[in-house]
C-alpha cells in the first residue's frame, strides 16, 4: 500500500518451500529494486516470512492475521463453547464502543489488557485456546498504532488470500513448459486481479499517523550535538 491508499503489486518469485532463506532472497531483491521499508508487515504464522521479515525489515512493525489466529484458536475449542469463546475473542479487538479511536501505544494497552482478561476468564475450560492467544499476542495488537479507517485492512493478510484463489485456475493447463512460463501466466493473472484492488481510505489526520510512525520506527532522531566523554565527566566531577 503506498501512502496515497494505493495497493501495489510489487514482486513474484518461484521457490521450492516458504523457508527463511527463500523468503529472504525474495524481500532482498525487492529492497535492492528499491522497495523502502514498509511501516506494517503482515502475515500468517508461517515462521518462514516472519523470520525473513525480522532480518531485512527490523525496524518494521510485524502484524499476525487476526484471522488466522482466531481460526487456529476457534480449532481448539469444543463444540459447547465454540459460540462463546468465538464472540469473547471478536470482543477483545472490538472497539465499536470506544468512540472516536486515538491509535497509538495507549489503545494497545488496552486491547493487551484485554487479551489478559480473557485469559484469565478461560485459560481454566479451554487452555489450548488461551495458549493459541498468547503466542505471540504482542504482534496481534501492531495495527492499532495505525488509522483507525484501515485497521480492518491492516490487521489480517486474507485479502492476499482471495487473491490467490485467481491464480488457481491455471490449473486448467495441463503443463506448462518450465518454470518461466509458469511465473508468466501466473504474474499476468495478479497483475489483473491488482487493478481491481480496492484502496485505502486516506485524510490528511490520518496520513499523519503512519508519518510519525515512519520517523519514530525507519528514522529516529539522532542527537545534533553528541556530548564528549570529556564533557561529561567534567560535568560529573562538578556535580
Amino acid at each position: 500500500m503506498t501512502t496515497g491508499g494505493t495497493p501495489v503489486f510489487v514482486g513474484l518469485t518461484a521457490a521450492g518451500s516458504e523457508s527463511t532463506d527463500a523468503w529472504s532472497d525474495f524481500l532482498t531483491d525487492l529492497v535492492g529494486r528499491g522497495l523502502r521499508p514498509p511501516l506494517p508487515v503482515v502475515s500468517d504464522g508461517a515462521p518462514g516470512p516472519i523470520s525473513a521479515a525480522e532480518q531485512v525489515f527490523p525496524a518494521s512493525l510485524r502484524q499476525r492475521c487476526l484471522v488466522h489466529r482466531l481460526r487456529n484458536i476457534a480449532s481448539k475449542i469444543s463444540a459447547t463453547d465454540q459460540a462463546a469463546v468465538k464472540a469473547a475473542c471478536w470482543g477483545i479487538f472490538d472497539l465499536a464502543g470506544l468512540g472516536d479511536v486515538t491509535p497509538g501505544r495507549q489503545l494497545v494497552e488496552l486491547v493487551r489488557a484485554r487479551i489478559d482478561a480473557f485469559a484469565e476468564a478461560w485459560g481454566r475450560s479451554c487452555p489450548a485456546a488461551v495458549r493459541s492467544l498468547l503466542t505471540d499476542r504482542h504482534n496481534l495488537t501492531s495495527y492499532l498504532r495505525f488509522p483507525a479507517e484501515h485497521h480492518k485492512r491492516v490487521r489480517h493478510c486474507t485479502f492476499i488470500e482471495r487473491t490467490f484463489g485467481e491464480t488457481r485456475r491455471v490449473k486448467v493447463i495441463g503443463r506448462f513448459p518450465g518454470e518461466t512460463s509458469c511465473v508468466s501466466l501466473v504474474r499476468a493473472v495478479l497483475d489483473r486481479a491488482s487493478r481491481g484492488w480496492r484502496g485505502f481510505t486516506t485524510t490528511p489526520a490520518g496520513l499523519r499517523v503512519p508519518q510519525d510512525l515512519r520517523r519514530a520506527l525507519l528514522h529516529p532522531p539522532t542527537q545534533l550535538h553528541p556530548a564528549s566523554q570529556t564533557v561529561v565527566t567534567t560535568a560529573t566531577e562538578a556535580a
